[in-house]
C-alpha cells in the first residue's frame, strides 16, 4: 500500500526575485548603514611603545671624586705643616717665658668698718727669655693680687722688649680698687690676720719675632702662688719678702666669644 504525503501547515514560499531591467540577477545595492560608516572611519588601535626614562647622571661618581681630591689636598697640607713646624723646631727650639717673685712688700693694709680696704703693696718680677732666636714682644700688663677671694690690690706692669737669652726685672706699686666694697664678715677675717696668703695674676698680650718676622700677639696669664706676705702693725716698717713662688705661664687662645686658658 503507497504512503500518502501531507503537505506541511507552514508553506516556504520562495524570496520573490528582482525585476531588473538589465536581466543581471544582481541584488540592488542599498547605502551604508551609520554603524558602518564609523567601522570604515574608525583606525585601528595600536599600543604605543613605552618610553624609557632617561639614564640617570653620574652624580654619585662626580661626588666621590670631589671628597677623594678634598682628602688628598688636605692630608698634602697637613704633611707640609708638620714639615715646616720640624724644621722650625729644629732651627729656633722654642720655650715659653718663665717669671719668678723676687720681692714683695705690703707696705699699708686696713680693713675698715664701711667695708672699705686700703692697701699699698711693691711687687718686683723678673722674666726670663731662655731662647737664643726669639725676641718676645710684650704688651703692658695688668696685675691683681688676691688673698682669699679679696682683691687687694691692682696695679700694672709697663710694655716692654725683651731680647733672647735675657732677664727683665718688672718694678709696680699696686693698691686696693676703690669700687670694692667688703662685707662684715671679711672685714673681721682681715683684721685678725697677721700674714696673707697671696696669688698674683698678670694679664698680658705677647708677640715673637724671629728675624724680620713678627708674628701676631697672643694672651698669655702668669699666675704666681704659694706667697705669704706679713701685715704691718703700727708704724713699724714692714720687711721686704723674697718668696720662692711658683710662677706659671698659661697662654689664653680667644675663639669668638670664649678663651681656653
Amino acid at each position: 500500500m503507497a504512503d500518502r504525503v501531507y503537505p506541511s501547515a507552514k508553506s516556504n514560499p520562495q524570496p520573490p526575485q528582482a525585476n531588473n531591467s538589465g536581466g543581471g540577477g544582481r541584488p540592488p545595492s542599498f547605502p551604508p548603514s551609520k554603524g558602518q560608516t564609523y567601522g570604515a572611519t574608525r583606525q585601528a588601535y595600536r599600543p604605543q611603545p613605552r618610553k624609557l626614562p632617561p639614564p640617570p647622571r653620574r652624580r654619585r661618581g662626580c661626588c666621590c671624586s670631589c671628597c677623594l681630591w678634598l682628602t688628598l689636598i688636605i692630608i698634602a697640607f697637613v704633611f707640609l705643616a708638620a714639615i715646616a713646624a720640624g724644621v722650625f723646631y729644629v732651627i729656633y727650639r722654642p720655650r715659653r717665658p718663665t717669671f719668678e717673685v723676687d720681692g714683695l712688700r705690703l707696705s699699708a693694709f686696713n680693713a675698715s668698718g664701711a667695708g672699705q680696704l686700703t692697701s699699698r703693696l711693691e711687687l718686683n718680677l723678673t722674666g726670663f727669655n731662655p731662647n737664643r732666636k726669639i725676641v718676645y714682644l710684650y704688651d703692658a700688663a695688668s696685675i691683681s693680687v688676691f688673698s682669699g677671694g679679696v682683691d687687694v690690690g691692682d696695679g700694672s706692669f709697663p710694655a716692654f722688649i725683651q731680647e733672647a737669652k735675657n732677664a727683665t726685672l718688672l718694678a709696680a706699686a699696686l693698691s686696693a680698687p676703690g669700687s670694692q666694697t667688703l662685707d662684715s664678715t671679711a672685714v673681721s677675717d682681715l683684721k685678725k690676720k697677721t700674714r696673707l696668703p697671696l696669688e698674683i695674676d698678670v694679664d698680658t698680650k705677647v708677640g715673637v719675632k724671629m728675624g724680620g718676622w713678627k708674628t701676631k700677639k697672643m694672651g698669655i696669664q702668669v699666675r704666681c702662688e704659694g706667697i705669704d706676705v706679713g701685715v704691718p702693725k703700727g708704724k713699724a716698717a714692714p720687711a721686704v719678702t723674697s718668696p720662692s713662688a711658683a710662677c706659671k705661664v698659661k697662654l689664653r687662645v680667644k675663639i669668638w666669644k670664649w678663651t681656653i686658658p
